[in-house]
């Protein structure tokens, strides 16, 4: 996201005059949640900064990641500060999509994940890729070379506290980070359900200064 990272965090880059952190607490809003928490590190400062104590009401905690040790060691951090079960959303995605049909099922149902997917050929390989039997969902690996379908996360999840054990149980991969998707993995390995809600709508990383303008032209 270089230039536009060289003075500020990720999550206070502007998408539609908006910081990107501010999009992500304006969709998790009306989910009946209790808390934000937010898991920072590189200028962390700055989010405590412009956010204080609390968004449109809702508690703000902050929780200090001081390594870049993966998403699982990140989720760690913020254990603490979690009880009963939790949403997790990137705070570089901008969502508008059924997230809340997420949320719905993910009560109704036992599942120990429940995720918004999607059917991505032309994507999949190039991040978390899921592995099935018949149609349920069975593994998930990330970056395969050969990838084993063609369904993808789309960065929207509600956990069991359970997946805090398996954050736990992750070894670091070859970049020395422990991934998300391993930890969802091991879920899966031991027999727990992950409940899939197809994506309807879009949700869309911002990865680069182009994408910025990109996301803009959507939200228009």
């Amino acid at each position: 996201m270089q230039p536009l990272t060289d003075e500020k965090p990720k999550g206070l880059v502007e998408v539609a005059g908006k910081p990107l952190l501010s999009h992500v607490f304006d969709a998790l809003y009306n989910l009946d949640i209790d808390e934000f928490v937010v898991v920072v590190g590189y200028r962390g400062d700055q989010l405590r900064e412009q956010y204080g104590g609390a968004y449109r009401g809702i508690p703000v905690t902050y929780a200090e990641q001081s390594e870049r040790l993966g998403l699982a060691h990140a989720l760690l951090q913020a254990e603490p500060h979690v009880s009963g079960d939790f949403i997790v959303m990137n705070g570089d995605n901008v969502v508008r999509a059924n997230i809340d049909e997420a949320v719905s099922r993910h009560r109704a149902t036992d599942a120990k994940v429940t995720t918004l997917v999607e059917h991505a050929p032309e994507v999949a390989g190039k991040g978390a890729v899921f592995e099935l039997d018949g149609d349920e969902i069975t593994g998930v690996v990330e970056k395969p070379e050969a990838p084993p379908s063609a369904l993808i996360p789309r960065g929207f999840y509600v956990f069991s506290e359970r997946l805090f054990h398996a954050c736990k149980l992750v070894r670091p991969g070859e970049t020395g980070e422990r991934e998300l998707t391993d930890a969802i993995d091991l879920l899966l390995t031991a027999g727990w359900h992950l409940e899939p809600v197809e994506l309807d709508g879009w949700c869309y990383n911002v990865n680069t200064p182009a994408d910025c303008s990109v996301v803009a032209g959507r939200l228009e």
